[in-house]
């Protein structure tokens, strides 16, 4: 349907007729062209054309009121005519589409090119009887008994393995294309919408919604289809996401009723008739002609794409998943939107991608390169080896000869390069992700951008919404303070004046929305259902606690007939309903938070339900008496009053302030949200991981305090801040009113609880941690939300939680992750995941590295020596298959554990490769690097066997070059179960059986080796062995295991030089707050390949003035200082923020007197360019020294001390 052409259109248009046969009184192409008009112009339209719309209901055979029927008859109909409310997806590339993006990868296309050329020279025999003497040693022994003919096999064997790789890869990515579609499919069918059927409100599928179907609408929806207002209340809709304007467009009846699909409620309430769906809504037309331009512009980027493609192959799997942009149901739009989102990538890139961009190119050029070197030194020895030493000529029948020598070292060159390139990297990553997203569907995560799950790992803060994250948001009316009397327990109805109670039912009945009600349990002896609001709910809950029903009241008073709804936002913070009496005059109901609405009050009902004035002190004592006491035990407090206006003159309803004045307060009360039973729990393991929650919410301070330490957020005794919104900004905002960096960082450290927030302030502290450079690492911070106006600070943070039941879909459509149960347990979930990825990749890239090192080091030396790699490029290939798919496979998959919760966060900073693994790799190479070279150069004695060494070029294999390779994949195998764990740990089976996938490949991959040695032959250069060969080579593999735990007997402490090595790994860290300066979160990855050289030779240059600088300074550095043993870590380091010398004056501030300090900094700042990032003095100010001398060694980002050091050097 999305590729509708043209012609069908107009097939389309001729049924017109049809339509108004099938009883319609309008057609699809009429309501469409009606859709395209906005304003005064579209009102007069309906009217003229429709009747209104009661008159375009009527044509659509639908009520105002009670909505379509409903019969399954009528919804196909409607469907057959009008269409379907979906938007067709882009199909999904096919599995050759996929096979051909595979073979683009370069070092693949090098080895097809090279295993060619050695098919056709092999097929080429030299003329003449004598060429075998006239060429040289070159030809040495080429005829052997007929094994010329086998030459065709080594090239063949290639492009087989070729073709093996390729299929693999295009297998993985097909299967995360179908994951990822199902993914989304499970995205489409968690959004619902209210619809009105039968006079029935029911909550459906966005696809199942057709035209005629009359939706109610409220703030935070995301609107499904095109359609036209009926009735609305203060209605304010964002645009944006259609036509680019950023104000919220006011919406009413009689104004501009056109809602079109795509854009988001931000105000307000109404119902609308549904007048277009799917690919006829407005989003669907301009999807429609996406569709169709991107098809042409995809031929024309086709040819631009190749050539960056092999760029991005590298960068990384999750990256090109990433990119996906996740179609909601709701149609287009959200794709549209994320469209733009993919121009500018969603945030820079995650930890995880950076650090291993990083990596892999560093390794291809060190492949690259010694691969060169292989090719070179090879060529040259022939050349001077034939040419120079024997002094033969260069005869042209000779030539296929020499370039088939030379299409042999080249194979042998290339295949060192496969081998070092590692490109299992974003396949391991691929494979982590894909499958802890899967996992984490069962801990009820739904993650939409998958590095994500990763970066929750790193996760050093998050700032968590109380309401439903970290309560059960099943709030239950428990206190009341009405007639002058607080009643601890809801009273009997008969205790109360009947005036009072009669003014507090109809306030709370009719000042709340519609949608708002409280069913009967699903389950005998079940709690009644809260539907709607949670804390209109808990007031519903107290009128029928009062036994009075509040429908009734709603049945006399319909929503057409209120007067005028000021809805609730989060700057009024309270919502009034005016109604008109019977007498003509008017009334208006209010409620809201207690301290917003009794500042408006002058009057309060008294004990007999007389109005009396309220005076400013009965206001303190009232806060003191009745607000403080509920707050403190965690309760919210909702003020309910009135007031009453004249019929004659009518009051000026769109002047807010006097209207919403002069109140007369009914009663207040308090409403009980219990914290759900499993967060305390959670929130100490968060603690215990070195994640500090903080506590973010629009509650009075008492109540946020009260739940805070139920919850284990805050200690009684504990140095923190609880602070309001109010506060908060005066602590953070200089004279003029900017928010300052430097005032930030005195606040969010301490920061705990931050209660009367506003959607900015959120944003504001996210922004303030995650700019921060007070600490070594950049905090990661993770945010919950759920309302509409969550959606900035979801955007900002690291990683965005919304709620899959209480969010809104503008929160959803912000986050990264959606919790499908609300629950902060969830999130730590979440961590564990995150951290489980970073580790898999960790174990995997420690169990390839070791691989490549050894792999190169043994074809480059094998190459030098013998002329011949004693690993042929079918094998390396082989080798390749195992380490990279295979080992991938294995290591990526493993289950998380509870230890992992029991360290601190990674950090940015911190290297790839520790130092406990970079000794791991060194240690197993060497171990596997003696055991090779002594049988490569011992072998033939050790077993008494004919020595393979400088076989002729067609020559058969030997039983010596096949030990090589047996052994050297069996100590591959067993060096497997070490790269398990990467800690340092002793029991590397601990946990194995919990994973049937590893088992499986480590089985498997054991059996095809023996196929291979055994049946292999020529084609993989191997000689059957016998049994006890055989146990000699897993005897060797098992070494693996014993040298294993000698080495991790080594302690690192040891191994000074191995910590340079880990830091190395990662070349000196991209200098972020470097980055930083000009404030753009600069991809990592791209920088790296667009200034890697230079970088590279700074990076080395610089760790050497910085080691030179270090020791020149050392010694003095200390001197007048306390002494550097106090603060031996970094976490000791980070509760004593006090010890920086700034500005080089001596005495050491503490953090408190420094008001004197910042203004004299003030003045340097204002001096200065303004820049977003205001702590980009840490270069300027001369010499700024952190005591720390954990870091002093390798430190090396240029806002470490030592760098600066080095710039005034």
């Amino acid at each position: 349907m999305g590729d509708l052409s043209n012609s069908d259109f107009y097939a389309k248009n001729q049924s017109n007729d049809s339509n108004r046969l099938a009883g319609f009184g309008c057609s699809l192409m009429e309501l469409r062209s009606l859709m395209e008009l906005r304003g005064t112009e579209a009102v007069v339209k309906l009217q003229e054309d429709y009747g209104g719309t009661e008159g375009l209901c009527t044509r659509l055979k639908t009520s105002p009121t009670e909505g379509l029927t409903g019969t399954q008859l009528d919804l196909d109909k409607r469907r057959e005519i009008f269409g379907k409310n979906l938007i067709p997806p882009k199909k999904p590339k096919t599995f050759l589409q996929l096979v051909w993006e595979a073979l683009q990868d370069v070092t693949l296309i090098i080895l097809e090119v090279a295993a060619l050329v050695s098919l056709g020279l092999s097929f080429y025999s030299p003329p003449g009887d004598a060429s075998g003497e006239s060429c040289g040693s070159a030809a040495g022994g080429v005829e052997h008994e007929g094994e010329g003919e086998a030459g065709w096999i080594e090239g063949a064997a290639i492009l087989l393995s070729v073709v093996c790789v390729v299929l693999v890869t295009a297998f993985n990515d097909w299967s995360k294309e179908k994951q990822f579609r199902g993914l989304q499919s499970r995205i489409e069918q968690e959004q619902k919408f209210q619809v009105v059927r039968g006079a029935q409100v029911i909550q459906l599928p966005v696809a199942d919604i057709v035209v005629g179907d009359i939706a109610q609408i409220k703030y935070g929806d995301l609107l499904p289809a095109d359609g036209i207002l009926i009735q609305g209340n203060d209605l304010k809709i964002d645009e944006s996401s259609l036509t680019g304007e950023s104000d919220h467009v006011k919406k009413a009846a009689d104004k501009d009723p056109m809602l079109l699909s795509g854009t988001h409620v931000m105000e307000g309430s109404g119902r609308m008739i549904v007048t277009a769906v799917g690919v006829n809504s407005q989003t669907g037309i301009i999807f429609t002609l996406l569709g169709a331009s991107t098809e042409e512009e995809e031929k024309k980027e086709k040819k631009v794409e190749d050539g960056h493609r092999n760029a991005v192959k590298k960068q990384d799997g999750a990256a090109a998943m990433e990119m996906q942009p996740l179609k909601s149901a709701e149609g287009g739009e959200s794709d549209e939107k994320e469209r733009k989102k993919v121009s500018i990538s969603k945030k820079e890139k995650s930890v995880l991608q950076g650090k291993l961009t990083k990596l892999a190119v560093q390794i291809g050029k060190a492949g690259l390169l010694m691969s060169a070197i292989t090719v070179i030194i090879l060529v040259l020895y022939f050349a001077i080896d034939n040419f120079v030493m024997q002094k033969l000529a260069w005869m042209p029948e000779c030539t296929p000869i020499y370039i088939q020598f030379f299409v042999k070292f080249f194979i042998i060159g290339v295949t060192v390069l496969v081998v070092a390139v590692p490109e299992g990297l974003p396949l391991a990553v691929t494979i982590s992700l894909a499958y802890s997203v899967k996992k984490m569907m069962k801990d009820n995560n739904l993650v939409r951008h998958l590095d994500a799950c990763e970066t929750m790992g790193n996760a050093t803060a998050i700032c968590s919404d109380k309401t439903g994250t970290l309560t059960t948001n099943r709030m239950t009316a428990v206190q009341i303070y009405v007639a002058d009397v607080h009643h601890e327990k809801i009273p009997d109805p008969g205790v109360l004046p009947p005036k009072s109670l009669d003014l507090m039912i109809h306030s709370i009945a009719i000042n709340s929305a519609y949608t708002t009600k409280i069913l009967p349990p699903d389950k005998e002896g079940g709690l009644p259902k809260q539907v709607g609001n949670k804390t209109e709910c808990s007031l519903l809950g107290l009128v029928l606690a009062l036994k009075r029903d509040y429908q009734t009241i709603r049945n006399q008073m319909p929503e057409e007939k209120l007067y005028k709804v000021y809805t609730f936002n989060s700057v009024r913070k309270s919502m009034s309903t005016v109604v008109k009496l019977p007498d003509g005059s008017f009334r208006m109901y209010s409620k809201g938070a207690s301290e917003i609405v009794l500042k408006k009050c002058s009057h309060i009902l008294n004990g007999v339900g007389e109005v009396r004035v309220f005076r400013p002190r009965d206001k303190d004592e009232m806060v003191k008496k009745v607000i403080e006491p509920m707050a403190c035990d965690g309760l919210r407090t909702i003020c309910v009053a009135y007031r009453d206006f004249a019929s004659n003159p009518e009051p000026h309803w769109d002047d807010e302030g006097n209207i919403l004045s002069d109140l007369t307060a009914i009663c207040v009360v308090g409403i009980e949200d219990p914290v759900r039973p499993e967060v305390p729990d959670a929130i100490q393991k968060c603690q215990r991981a070195g994640i500090t929650v903080r506590m973010v919410t629009g509650d009075n301070i008492n109540t946020a305090r009260a739940i805070a330490i139920k919850c284990g957020i805050i200690h009684p005794g504990e140095d923190f801040l609880c602070i309001d919104g109010k506060e908060f900004n005066r602590r953070i905002r200089n004279e003029k009113g900017e928010v300052e960096q430097e005032r930030i960082d005195k606040v969010w450290p301490k920061l705990r609880v931050l209660a009367r927030s506003s959607p900015t302030d959120k944003h504001t502290l996210v922004k303030g941690i995650i700019d921060s450079t007070m600490s070594a690492q950049r905090q990661v911070v993770a945010v919950t939300g759920d309302g509409t106006n969550d959606g900035p600070a979801l955007k900002k943070a690291d990683v965005g939680f919304a709620m899959g039941i209480a969010g809104t879909d503008v929160a959803k459509e912000a986050s990264d992750i959606i919790l499908t149960d609300d629950n902060f347990s969830s999130i730590v979930k979440a961590v564990m995941w995150g951290r489980n990825v970073y580790d898999s990749i960790s174990k995997f890239l420690q169990f390839q590295l070791t691989v490549n090192v050894v792999a190169v080091i043994v074809a480059f030396t094998g190459a030098c020596v013998t002329q011949d790699s004693p690993l042929k490029a079918v094998q390396m290939l082989w080798v390749n298959l195992i380490m990279d798919t295979f080992a991938s496979l294995a290591l990526a998959t493993e289950p998380p554990t509870e230890s992992l919760l029991k360290r601190r966060p990674y950090g940015r900073n911190k290297p790839l490769i520790s130092s406990t693994m970079t000794k791991n790799i060194f240690g197993h190479a060497v171990y596997q690097l003696i055991i090779i070279f002594t049988l490569l150069f011992a072998g033939e004695r050790l077993f008494d066997i004919d020595s393979g060494r400088n076989a002729p070029l067609h020559a058969p294999p030997s039983e010596h070059y096949t030990i090589i390779f047996n052994a050297f994949v069996m100590m591959q195998l067993f060096n497997e179960l070490n790269a398990r764990k990467i800690h340092g740990e002793r029991n590397v089976f601990y946990g194995m059986h919990h994973n049937p996938i590893f088992c499986s490949i480590v089985v498997g991959t054991f059996a095809v080796q023996i196929v291979i040695v055994q049946f292999g032959g020529k084609p993989f250069s191997c000689k059957p062995l016998d049994l006890e060969k055989w146990m000699w080579c897993v005897f060797l593999g098992l070494g693996e295991l014993i040298w294993g735990q000698v080495i991790s007997t080594i302690p690192n402490s040891r191994l000074r030089f191995l910590r340079r090595a880990g830091q190395l790994s990662k070349k000196d860290d991209l200098p972020e707050e470097d980055a930083n300066e000009d404030n753009e979160e600069i991809d990592h990855a791209e920088r790296e390949l667009r200034r890697g050289q230079i970088l590279w030779f700074r990076g080395l240059n610089r760790i050497q003035t910085q080691i030179r600088v270090v020791n020149a300074f050392r010694s003095s550095l200390y001197e007048g200082l306390e002494k550097p043993d106090s603060r031996t870590s970094i976490h000791n380091f980070m509760t004593h923020p006090e010890f920086r010398i700034e500005d080089s004056t001596p005495h050491i501030p503490l953090i408190d007197d420094t008001d004197d300090d910042s203004a004299r900094r003030r003045k340097k700042y204002s001096s200065q360019p303004s820049s977003p990032n205001k702590n980009n003095n840490a270069i300027d100010s001369g010499i700024n020294l952190t005591i720390d001398s954990s870091k002093s060694a390798a430190s090396s980002s240029p806002a470490s001390p030592l760098h600066s050091l080095e710039t005034s050097l």
